[in-house]
């Protein structure tokens, strides 16, 4: 074999090598994807007007609808995380400004479309002489095919990891199933074979949302399995047929399944009562924190690790003074409020909110000077220089640009 021959087989060599891995880099690359919910988008994108394109009921009683959304400016749409949400704006009659409000994508990633659900919230059981939710009733009500709202995001540190070797509980109680229905749906899309098992708790049937929905996606899953929850189960509600057990969710119903699941994510999204009682028990049970993931409705949330006190860290028994700078007024903080936006408003500073809970950035302000501190990383990625109010404590003497 001559010198030029043994080169020209080196060669081939070579370009078979680099075929065989060219082609393997691209079907991992596939598989990534394939496996991987798409990339956080970035939150501080600006506002895009959305139009509705179709409104569903959810839930035989008509209390959850959801509204499939389509951009008015023809634009690919951002990506999300399932489990994320969006913040969205709306003007109701007699509101003197925009409201903002939040609410959980309840669909898989899908290029041409956003579905988000809105359940309608009555005045509280105890308090009837209380007005009803101003967006939510808005949404129900007032807005129809057709009609154009204001939508920001998608944002959220609240949504599946995508890891098809980790088995997955998620814990729903009422509308808090929107976020697991989107993480359902995209994992029977992209790894069905991953073990996943949902306990569904709700009053009965009539507010028993994506009923056909979630059958079918079970039935095509087998690796899917589901436990349904009343509390309140009405005459005509059968267990065995519309649901598996009467009552609410306990560590008696849950350990069982954790032992099943083994080590597992588990994601829990509820009533502010429910997250009291059951976030605090999965960890005594010994549910690692970085397997637990948790979001609570509106501005209640689940109680903290031990080791975090309810000032978030800040100073214990010092008071600081905060300066309210549009305000032109300076007050002294003494850690009796719960957060800077409490603080703000009982000594009459006005800030816009939203949602009251580090999700929507409806109250992100700029923070001139000082230090603030949060119990938990919010939600919404705050932008440089600036702060929420509405889950944030001053650990300084501190400037708001308010």
């Amino acid at each position: 074999m001559t010198a030029l021959q043994l080169l020209g087989y080196i060669g081939w060599a070579a370009l078979i090598q680099l075929v065989v891995w060219t082609a393997l880099g691209v079907w991992l690359g596939r598989r990534r994807a394939r496996l991987s919910p798409p990339t956080e988008p970035a939150p501080t994108a600006p506002w895009r007007e959305f139009r509705v394109v179709r409104r569903v009921l959810e839930d035989p009683e008509g209390s959850q609808c959801s509204f499939h959304l389509v951009p008015v400016d023809g634009q690919p749409l951002a990506d999300f995380r399932p489990g994320q949400f969006l913040t969205v704006s709306v003007v109701p009659p007699g509101a003197v400004r925009p409201v903002v409000r939040c609410y959980s994508l309840s669909d898989r990633p899908e290029p041409g479309q956003y579905r988000i659900t809105v359940k309608r919230v009555p005045p509280p059981p105890d308090r009837p002489d209380l007005p009803p939710g101003l967006c939510s009733g808005y949404f129900h009500d007032r807005v129809a095919v057709g009609d154009v709202i204001g939508v920001r995001g998608p944002s959220g540190a609240f949504f599946l990891d995508p890891d098809p070797g980790l088995p997955a509980l998620m814990i729903a109680g009422g509308v808090g199933v929107t976020p697991m229905v989107s993480m359902l749906r995209w994992q029977a899309r992209a790894a069905p074979e991953r073990p996943v098992h949902l306990v569904y708790a709700i009053q009965n049937s009539a507010v028993h949302a994506f009923r056909p929905e979630l059958q079918a996606l079970f039935r095509s899953c087998p690796a899917f399995r589901q436990t349904v929850v009343y509390a309140s189960p009405l005459p005509t509600d059968v267990r065995g047929r519309d649901h598996d057990r009467e009552g609410y969710v306990d560590l008696a119903l849950v350990r069982p399944i954790l032992q099943t699941l083994g080590r597992c994510a588990v994601y829990v999204c509820g009533p502010p009562r429910m997250m009291e009682a059951l976030v605090p028990a999965l960890r005594q049970v010994g549910v690692d924190e970085a397997d637990l993931h948790y979001e609570a409705f509106g501005p209640a949330s689940a109680p903290r690790p031990a080791g975090l006190s309810p000032d978030m860290g800040g100073p214990v028994g010092v008071t600081l003074p905060v300066r309210f700078l549009r305000s032109g007024r300076t007050l002294d903080w003494t850690g009796r409020s719960e957060n800077l936006l409490d603080f703000a408003e009982g000594a009459g500073v006005d800030i816009d909110s939203g949602c009251r809970a580090g999700h929507c950035g409806g109250c992100e302000t700029r923070l001139v000077s000082g230090e603030v501190r949060y119990a938990r990383p919010p939600a919404w990625e705050v932008a440089q220089g600036h702060c929420l109010p509405c889950v944030c404590v001053p650990a300084s003497a501190v400037e708001l640009d308010a």
